[in-house]
């Protein structure tokens, strides 16, 4: 792959450099052809059938609230996505996501703002925290739990273990009540039935509320104590690794006890960096873009490899084992997410398999150069950057 220099104004052809393709007639859409630059003009090397392994936010419905909004992207948009689903949410100040709770465990990154979570266990133990920018919360599957966005509202991500899950078919609060008979609620509360008068005929899933006052104001005392793993987490103001040409920080049931059905890694990749020629041997991964662009090659054997271009926003995904990487391909630090269904971050180098490999066996095998076999590292470098054999664009 080559630096490429786009002219905004010019219309990109499926034309490679070595002369290969023709110039599309139409009608097409300049716009995505721009964005997916991989797609309309592949790298040599891609070949075979890949499924699509991207999808953009950009292109899903928005369910619209008085007091927020949410979307999604599921198997039903990205079919390869078996084994997570993502929700993309914005809460207002006061915005309240109901009361409600999941067969699905419940992993989440705070984008922007700040929101007040709480949930109960089975034990009857609380908890109740604020979360901002940076942070993370879990819960388990089948623990009630809500969400309101505090003063300024925020966003954030919310990644479920289950990649056919939606969030419009959870068991809220007010959907139990709406499709309980009244004289069974009275029952079970040992209230009149009109005290239920006022209860919503139908599912809430986001509401505007007043915003809520200081966290130790709204603190409820359980007789059976607080919950002892906490599920809250603050990533960004856990150490990174770093490496040349970006950092990363890890998060799994290691650090994050209560997280052990979703592990993940938060990765910088700066301009000229790359995420390195690996695989992850436990499980799917599922990618969600913060900032920047990038492009991804995905080699899945038999001669099969596809390469997509990400913009913030958007969705990656890549099977069990198969080989990738992720380069920046832009003028600024490419963050994102990259989560398993797992309770253990595990990747394999490809740089440091070939350097604690025998170095008979990698020259005869690859008929590797001299200049290769010093290139290799026995110390894994997720993100590499080695000046001179960068990516830059023009």
């Amino acid at each position: 792959m080559t630096n490429r220099k786009e002219d905004n104004n010019a219309i990109p052809q499926p034309i490679r450099g070595d002369g290969a393709g023709w110039v599309d007639l139409g009608p097409r859409d300049v716009m995505r052809d721009r964005e997916n630059p991989d797609l309309l003009v592949p790298p040599k090397t891609d070949s075979g059938l890949i499924p699509n392994m991207r999808y953009a936010y950009s292109d899903t419905h928005m369910q619209l609230n008085h007091g927020g909004w949410s979307r999604e992207i599921t198997a039903r948009e990205l079919p390869i996505a078996t084994t997570l689903a993502g929700v993309n949410m914005a809460l207002t100040p006061g915005g309240v996501r109901e009361l409600h709770w999941h067969q699905q465990a419940e992993w989440s990154y705070m984008i922007g703002g700040k929101a007040r979570i709480t949930s109960v266990d089975q034990n009857g133990r609380n908890f109740i925290a604020d979360v901002e920018a940076g942070d993370l919360w879990y819960f388990p599957p089948g623990l009630p739990h809500s969400i309101q966005g505090l003063e300024g509202g925020c966003e954030f991500l919310l990644v479920f273990d289950d990649g056919n899950f939606s969030d419009l078919n959870t068991l809220s609060i007010s959907d139990w009540f709406a499709h309980t008979p009244k004289d069974v609620l009275s029952a079970n509360f040992g209230v009149p039935i009109s005290a239920f008068d006022g209860i919503p005929k139908d599912q809430v899933y986001i509401y505007q509320d007043k915003v809520p006052g200081p966290v130790d104001t709204q603190a409820i005392s359980s007789p059976y104590g607080t919950i002892p793993l906490s599920f809250k987490h603050q990533l960004l103001k856990q150490p990174a690794q770093r490496f040349p040409g970006g950092c990363v920080r890890i998060v799994d049931s290691t650090n994050f006890p209560i997280s052990v059905a979703i592990a993940a890694a938060l990765v910088e990749i700066e301009p000229g960096g790359m995420r390195e020629l690996h695989w992850h041997p436990n499980n799917d991964e599922w990618q969600y873009y913060l900032t920047g662009q990038a492009r991804m090659t995905v080699f899945g054997g038999n001669g099969a490899a596809r390469t997509f271009d990400y913009r913030a926003g958007d969705v990656g995904y890549v099977p069990f084992a198969y080989g990738h990487y992720i380069q920046n391909t832009g003028t600024e630090s490419v963050w994102f997410l990259e989560m398993f269904k797992s309770d253990r971050f595990q990747d394999v180098s490809l740089n440091q398999w070939m350097a604690l490999t025998p170095k008979q066996l990698v020259e005869g095998n690859l008929h590797a150069s001299p200049e290769l076999m010093g290139s290799l590292r026995k110390e894994k470098w997720p993100v590499v950057k080695y000046p001179g054999f960068s990516y830059f664009p023009k």
